[in-house]
């Protein structure tokens, strides 16, 4: 039966929490979706607190100011959201701990669950650890009558809703109304994508990125104050000295309902000089600086700025070069959620549906792409070691080309024209025990024949391909295959295929080998191999031939 379990409490069964939510939002907790702002207002200094604040272990204003710059920084949230898109798009495999048939049921079991719709989404929101260095994600356990243990819905659940051990700084702990509870096994996806060694609060791209967006938005600020009033022209009001102070407000009223700003009002006796920006003072910094902190968050998250920042010039080859360190980034990434799918999912999965064994064993799962190879100069290796006498299993030449294994009576390709279209025969019935026990009635070797029902003779070297007369010894050969091979090797081949078929393992097929050699009955292929040379002797001695005739 499988693992029972209990709850961390050591008494409540673990079984009873499976399929109910536990660390959904309440109005009256401390997981409420009422999120802060601490992006409005902030500086240096408010900066600098909110981060200490995350090393101390007060970890909200951190994970919502994450969580709003990846709301306002557009180019952020793009670069961001390519590098979870393009982990979570990729081809996930399942690998079998061994060729045991139980081994086998569990991956099978493994790949018909990944096999849902929601996959895509569901490690989309795993990944949400790229930005802020963990991701929580709930499990909603299910079970059919009689069928297995499964996740039926995997829920992102709000990072603010947990913290770490304040000891260790790495233990997650679900947020109660009262004291912070571990964890309850088999419940949660636990993703810490460290992008550098440390803590996981101190791990997250958002770390870093928070400051280019500080910087940025100063920037911005004083750009949009820039071309609030670039190109309207300055409005100057003259008043003749001694106007009365209405008179001044009433000028400046006029002046100031031109347009916005850029507007004074001054006495007729006064002079002002107007001094154009120029250099590097013009417009062009504050692009520069916002275009600057842009190229540095695409170093950051996706380590390159080739396929996302227009540039001119560049070394011959940059791209290339730059697309291979976005692609060692996709598959570091790929490797850490496999790792944390395999300890979180499917562990969870194989030990709620199948029995507890010692040194039981897992399948694998594995995110990534698939290694590119020349399948052309593959299949030309495979032709010359073949044609040198090596001998190549086709199930590793299916397996390589990704071709599954025919059905029963469906049509095949073939390099004999006569067997193009041919079909496979129904197979019989499959006898009890993983090896097959045959008889002679069932056909021990297929017929030494050709599909025109005869030995194909020998082509003559130097003939132009014809094939010569046949000799006493084709028509001998010919004579003992008419008779029928079954029932002759039936006494040797017999004995050692029931003794297959009856063995449940390896060991036991070796255990069964010497007695099945023993039981082997080779007479009666002595008696025809005798039969026939002597049928032979004697026709040569009664006709033989011209070399005795001369």
């Amino acid at each position: 039966m499988a693992t029972e379990l209990v709850a961390a409490d050591g008494r409540t069964p673990l079984r009873a929490l499976m399929t109910r939510e536990i660390a959904a939002p309440a109005m009256a907790s401390q997981r409420s979706i009422i999120s802060g702002n601490p992006a409005a207002g902030l500086d240096p200094a408010r900066l600098a607190q909110i981060l200490r604040g995350a090393d101390d272990g007060n970890m909200i204003d951190y994970l919502e100011l994450a969580e709003q710059i990846e709301e306002r920084d557009l180019h952020y949230a793009a670069v961001l959201g390519t590098r979870k898109r393009q982990v979570s798009q990729l081809d996930v495999t399942v690998e079998a701990a061994s060729d045991a048939a139980v081994d086998q049921a569990k991956a099978e079991l493994i790949r018909d669950w990944l096999t849902r719709d929601a996959l895509e989404s569901e490690f989309f929101d795993i990944l949400d650890a790229v930005g802020k260095g963990f991701s929580f994600t709930e499990i909603v356990w299910t079970t059919p009558a009689n069928g297995p243990w499964l996740p039926a819905k995997l829920i992102w659940r709000d990072p603010r809703w947990f913290e770490f051990d304040r000891i260790d700084g790495t233990t997650p702990l679900l947020r109660q109304a009262g004291q912070p509870t571990p964890l309850p096994p088999f419940k949660f996806i636990a993703h810490v994508h460290g992008n550098k060694s440390g803590l996981p609060v101190r791990g997250g791209l958002a770390r870093a990125a928070v400051w280019a967006f500080l910087f940025k938005s100063f920037s911005l600020k004083d750009w949009l104050e820039f071309a609030e009033v670039y190109g309207f022209p300055i409005r100057v009001g003259k008043y003749q000295p001694g106007a009365s102070d209405e008179d001044r407000r009433t000028l400046l009223r006029a002046v100031s309902q031109i347009g916005r700003d850029g507007a004074a009002a001054i006495p007729s006796s006064m002079a002002m000089d107007f001094i154009s920006a120029g250099g590097t003072q013009g417009p062009d910094v504050y692009e520069r600086l916002c275009r600057y902190m842009d190229e540095q968050l695409s170093k950051l998250v996706l380590g390159q700025t080739a396929t996302t920042d227009s540039q001119g010039g560049g070394l011959g080859g940059s791209g290339k070069e730059h697309n291979d360190v976005r692609g060692d980034i996709e598959r570091a990434d790929a490797k850490m959620l496999a790792a944390t799918i395999n300890r979180d999912l499917v562990r969870p999965i194989i030990d709620l549906n199948f029995p507890a064994t010692p040194g039981a064993l897992y399948p694998r799962v594995k995110i990534g792409r698939p290694e590119a190879e020349d399948l052309g100069a593959f299949m030309t290796s495979v032709e010359r070691f073949v044609k040198m006498g090596g001998r190549v299993a086709a199930s590793v030449v299916q397996d390589k080309l990704q071709l599954p294994d025919p059905a029963a009576g469906e049509a095949l390709l073939a390099s004999n024209p006569e067997t193009a279209t041919t079909a496979l025969p129904a197979p019989p019935p499959a006898p009890a025990g993983p090896f097959p026990a045959q008889t002679a009635s069932a056909g021990l070797l297929p017929p030494l024949k050709s599909s025109h029902g005869a030995v194909p003779p020998a082509t003559a070297a130097g003939n132009g391909g014809a094939a010569p007369e046949t000799d006493e010894i084709d028509a001998a050969t010919q004579a003992m295959l008419d008779e029928g091979w079954e029932p002759v090797l039936a006494p040797i081949v017999a004995p050692l295929l029931a003794a297959l078929g009856t063995a449940a393992s390896y060991d036991e097929a070796v255990a069964a080998l010497a007695p099945a050699l023993a039981a082997m009955n080779p007479d009666e292929l002595a008696r025809r191999l005798l039969a026939g040379a002597f049928a032979l002797r004697a026709e040569a001695a009664a006709d033989p031939g011209p070399a005795a005739d001369a």
